[in-house]
């Protein structure tokens, strides 16, 4: 199970909607998110590596503030 920002992303479900669970990132920022990571966008949380979770997760450090950093800016 893939886990970013604190959230366990959901099994079984396409990196692209997978995102949107994180508070934050809609549809498009997940495409942008997949697009400066590198991953495919129909690749399923279940078979993402290391690799392709680190890219991601440094695309949402680096440019994004989700989660708890944007529940307490709002």
């Amino acid at each position: 199970m893939a886990r970013i920002a604190g959230v366990d992303l959901p099994r079984n479900k396409r990196v692209e909607v997978a995102l949107t669970y994180i508070f934050g990132i809609g549809k498009h920022r997940a495409q942008v998110i997949i697009d400066k990571a590198q991953v495919a966008p129909n690749k399923r949380t279940d078979v993402l590596d290391e690799n392709a979770i680190r890219r991601i997760r440094d695309v949402i450090d680096a440019e994004f503030k989700v989660e708890g950093d944007l529940r307490r800016e709002t």
